[in-house]
């Protein structure tokens, strides 16, 4: 009976020890755009650091602004696009990074630095780069797609998909009327409006990630859609999916890590950004997600057919036609609200 009773004692005491290290293990919130990373790197980051990752997706840049600003100090990192990293600082929601403990932004390239959203990236460090471009199935289209006004022509009518993006539609929109996709001017934002409600017939559907799975399967002819997603289809299914960048321009999206002012787990959060910028870590998400890395380091190491793709990593003429979002107000969002409202 001594025997039993002392076995057991030890096992309580084992069992008590084991929640207590539980209790005490580190966790870090990510919240990251869906699709924007490459499978096993979350599960490596944590066998490396003994950090447990728990791991959401957003599909929209205003979607993760609302649901932090509810979270509290819920998340530790979230990856908001340019002008998103600009109205989180403003607004005294990021907090400041310590360089000091991400020695690989030495890896990063020059040009995605110290950007207007962000100078001197005292809140943000970037991640990852795209551009919104169309992808077209050519078994639905008997032409070569190159202009963004493709998407308005009336004999695509029920063929059309458009990101569920207030921002990326209104601006690629705006880029094919020949204005700024940072223009304020109230009268352009609305001819950009209206263009979008007469659009209306052509759209089968408003989405994100799901868009480009309409186009490989052949529910749409064509779709808006982020550089990796329209990438990663042609890679996909060679033969009859093509992704072009608009003769007229894009946007040039800078996704970046930032850790939010309420973290409760800051320098873990630097040590998984640091972890990220890292040359093997980089490469694998390079390859796997089809976004452009700002990483120069990892560029170097990948082959010769993605590094040279310009539909990954845009020539020069094609960036002197792309922007960077740093603007918004509330002329953009009475826009969005009607054209998702209009029949």
């Amino acid at each position: 009976m001594k025997k039993l009773i002392s076995l057991a004692l030890c096992f309580l005491l084992i069992f008590s020890v084991m929640g207590c290290s539980n209790s005490n293990k580190k966790v870090l919130y990510v919240y990251n755009w869906g699709n924007f990373i490459a499978d096993g790197i979350i599960e490596q980051f944590e066998k490396e650091t003994g950090i447990k990752v728990v791991y959401e997706e957003y599909d929209d840049n205003e979607n993760m602004y609302t649901k932090v600003k509810a979270a509290g100090d819920m998340y530790d990192i979230v990856v908001p696009s340019d002008y998103m990293v600009k109205k989180m600082s403003d607004e005294g929601m990021l907090a400041p990074i310590n360089k000091e403990n991400i020695p690989n932004l030495a890896n990063l390239e020059e040009r995605y630095l110290n950007m207007s959203f962000d100078e001197g990236n005292k809140y943000s460090v970037p991640y990852f780069v795209g551009t919104v471009g169309i992808l077209y199935n050519t078994d639905l289209v008997n032409e070569d797609i190159t202009k963004m006004s493709s998407m308005f022509d009336s004999k695509y009518a029920g063929k059309v998909c458009m990101l569920h993006s207030m921002r990326d539609t209104i601006g690629m929109t705006l880029k094919m009327l020949g204005y700024s996709m940072n223009d304020t001017n109230k009268s352009h934002i609305n001819a950009a409006r209206d263009k979008l409600i007469k659009q209306k017939p052509n759209v089968k559907a408003y989405g994100t990630d799901d868009l480009s799975r309409k186009v490989l399967d052949g529910t749409a002819a064509m779709a808006l859609v982020y550089s990796g997603e329209g990438i990663k289809a042609v890679t996909e299914q060679p033969h009859n999916m093509r992704f072009v960048i608009p003769e007229e321009g894009s946007n040039l999206a800078i996704d970046s890590f930032v850790i939010l002012k309420d973290s409760k787990h800051k320098e873990e959060a630097e040590q998984f950004i640091n972890f990220m910028l890292r040359e093997d870590i980089a490469l694998k998400n390079a390859k796997e997600t089809g976004y452009t890395t700002p990483n120069k380091v990892a560029k170097e190491k990948l082959p010769d057919d993605m590094k040279n793709d310009a539909s990954r990593y845009p020539t020069e003429d094609i960036l002197d036609k792309c922007e960077v979002f740093y603007s918004d107000n509330k002329h953009y969002v009475e826009a969005w609200d009607l054209i998702l409202a209009a029949n």
